[in-house]
C-alpha cells in the first residue's frame, strides 16, 4: 500500500511538472514555428469571380508555450488574400500562444477578379509570424488572370490559338520532332525564371497588326521595361539541366519559323545551337523585335539562322554574339544597342569561329556571316568585334551598312562594302525603343535596291521601294502622314 502511494505521488508530481512546463513560456530568441508547408499556392485557373480556400497547420515544436506577437498579411487589408486564424476572421491579430507540441489552423482565401486584366499574373503575398523578436513567413501565390496555365510541362504538338493569355510557369520543353504553332495575337507570358525549350519545333505566326508577345508575367506598368524577367537555368524531369535564353532552340531542333514577334525583358531573348544536318535554316526570324535584355538579344552556337526586317535592341552585354561558327545572313535588320541600367563594356555585335578552354583552342567553321543592308549602332565607341582564331573558316560579308566601330574594329573589317562609319542614324526615340530613323539620317536613301527587292516592305509593313530609293535597317522613313 505503501509503495502504490509512493508511485501515485511520483506520477502525479510528473504529471504537474510536464504540465508546468508545458505552460511555461519560451522565451529563447532560437526557438522557431514550423509550418505545414512554407508556400500556399492558389493554381486554380479563376473563371469568374470567386473564392477559392487553403488550409496550412502552425506548430510549436517546442515544449514550452510559444507567444506569436503577431500575425499578419505582409500586403495588409489591400492584399487579394483573406485570413482566418483558428476559427476568428482576421487579417492580423496579436499575443496568440500555442502550447507546447500543438498547432494552429490558418485559412487562407483568395479572392481574384480575372476580368480584371491589368492585374498581375501572378498575385504574390506572404503571412508573417513574429516570435521572440524573430520573424517568418509562408508565401502565398494565386494567379490573377483566365488564362491558359503550362506548369512544368513537356509538351508534344500543340496549337495556341488566340482566346486568352497563356501563362507558362516552371518553364515548357516541346520534345523533339514535336511543333508548337502559335497563332497571330497570342500573348505567351512568362513566371520568373521560367523559359521555353525547343528540342522540336516552333512556329510563330504572327501579323504586322496581331505579333505574338512573349514577355514576363508582371503587367504593371511599373515593369513595362525592366529587363531580365524571365529566362534561367531549369531542370526537367526525366532530362538535364539547361541555360536558354527566354526561347532556347536546343541541339536538334530544326525548322523555327518566327514572323512579326516581340520578344522583351529576358535575361537572353534567343538561344540557338547546333548547326544539324539539315541544309534549311535552324531558325528563319523574320518581322520580330528582341528588346531589353539583361545579357543578349540572340545567342547563337554554331547555328543556322536568316533573318530579316528586325530589331535587336538594347541589351546589357551584346546584341547578336554568333559564336563557334555557323552560317548567317541578316538583311534589312537593326541592331541597336543604348543599354541604360548599367555600364556595358561589350559591343553590341560579336563573330567568332573559335572558343578556347584548358589551355587549348578549338576551331570552327563560320560559313558564312552575311549582313546586308543593316544599321549596327549604340552607345559605345566601338560596337562589332570580328574575332579570328584557329584553323577554321571564317567567311563573312558588310555590305551596304552603317556601322560603328573604332579605328582598330574597322581595320579587321576586311570583307565589306560600302560601308557609312560612325555617322549617327538619328533614331527618333531610344528611351522609347522606336528605332525608326530621321528625315535627315544618313541611312536614308542609300541601301543596296536589289537585294531591298528580296523584302520590299519594312517591319511596319511599309514599302521600301516605292520611291526608289530604299533605306538601311528594318525601318523604312516615311511621311508622317504614312506611319
Amino acid at each position: 500500500m505503501i509503495r502504490w502511494n509512493i508511485f501515485l505521488s511520483v506520477l502525479v508530481a510528473a504529471l504537474f511538472f510536464a504540465a508546468c512546463q508545458k505552460d511555461e513560456i519560451v522565451t529563447d530568441p532560437g526557438a522557431k514555428l514550423t509550418f505545414s508547408s512554407d508556400t500556399v499556392s492558389f493554381d486554380t485557373v479563376f473563371t469568374s469571380i470567386g473564392t477559392v480556400t487553403k488550409l496550412f497547420t502552425v506548430r510549436n515544436p517546442e515544449k514550452g508555450k510559444l507567444n506569436i506577437s503577431r500575425i499578419h498579411l505582409a500586403g495588409g487589408n489591400s492584399s487579394n488574400f483573406r485570413l482566418n486564424i483558428n476559427g476568428i476572421p482576421a487579417n492580423e491579430t496579436r499575443d496568440v500562444s500555442i502550447p507546447g507540441g500543438d498547432s494552429l489552423y490558418i485559412f487562407v482565401e483568395a479572392t481574384i477578379d480575372p476580368t480584371q486584366q491589368n492585374n498581375p499574373m501572378v498575385i504574390r503575398d506572404s503571412i508573417i509570424f513574429q516570435v521572440n523578436g524573430n520573424q517568418q513567413d509562408v508565401k502565398l501565390i494565386a494567379f490573377g488572370q483566365d488564362f491558359h496555365l503550362k506548369n512544368g510541362k513537356r509538351i508534344k504538338s500543340e496549337h495556341w490559338t488566340n482566346d486568352k493569355p497563356y501563362l507558362i510557369y516552371n518553364s515548357l520543353l516541346v520534345e523533339p520532332g514535336e511543333t508548337l504553332t502559335i497563332d497571330a495575337g497570342c500573348r505567351i507570358h512568362f513566371h520568373r525564371g521560367s523559359s521555353l525549350l525547343v528540342m522540336g519545333t516552333l512556329v510563330v505566326n504572327g501579323t504586322v497588326d496581331e505579333p505574338v508577345y512573349f514577355q514576363g508575367d508582371r503587367l504593371e506598368k511599373v515593369y513595362q521595361n525592366v529587363p531580365g524577367q524571365w529566362g534561367a537555368w531549369r531542370e526537367f524531369e526525366g532530362g538535364g539541366m539547361y541555360l536558354y535564353g527566354g526561347i532556347h532552340f536546343a541541339v536538334g531542333s530544326k525548322d523555327n519559323l518566327i514572323n512579326y514577334a516581340v520578344i522583351r525583358n529576358a535575361h537572353k531573348g534567343i538561344q540557338a545551337d547546333s548547326l544539324g544536318a539539315s541544309s534549311n535554316p535552324m531558325l528563319t526570324i523574320s518581322n520580330t523585335r528582341i528588346e531589353n535584355m539583361s545579357s543578349y538579344c540572340l545567342n547563337a552556337h554554331g547555328s543556322n539562322i536568316r533573318a530579316w526586317n528586325c530589331i535587336f535592341a538594347n541589351s546589357g552585354y551584346y546584341c547578336l554574339t554568333l559564336l563557334y561558327g555557323g552560317d548567317y545572313e541578316f538583311y534589312h535588320c537593326t541592331m541597336a544597342n543604348y543599354f541604360s541600367l548599367g555600364v556595358r563594356n561589350t559591343p553590341s555585335l560579336v563573330l567568332s569561329n573559335h572558343a578556347s578552354a584548358n589551355n587549348t583552342t578549338y576551331s570552327f567553321d563560320l560559313t558564312r556571316a552575311n549582313f546586308y543592308n543593316c544599321i549596327l549602332y549604340g552607345g559605345n565607341t566601338n560596337e562589332i568585334l570580328v574575332d579570328k582564331g584557329g584553323a577554321g573558316v571564317f567567311n563573312y560579308m558588310f555590305e551596304n551598312c552603317l556601322v560603328k566601330a573604332d579605328n582598330a574594329a574597322a581595320a579587321t573589317m576586311v570583307n565589306a562594302r560600302e560601308l557609312i562609319f560612325n555617322k549617327d542614324p538619328k533614331f527618333a526615340d531610344v528611351g522609347k525603343l522606336d528605332f525608326s530613323i530621321d528625315s535627315l539620317s544618313p541611312a536614308r536613301n542609300v541601301a543596296r535596291y536589289d537585294l531591298s527587292l528580296l523584302y520590299p516592305v519594312d517591319i511596319r509593313n511599309n514599302s521600301r521601294i516605292e520611291d526608289g530609293f530604299p533605306d538601311l535597317g528594318a525601318v523604312e522613313w516615311v511621311p508622317k502622314a504614312k506611319k
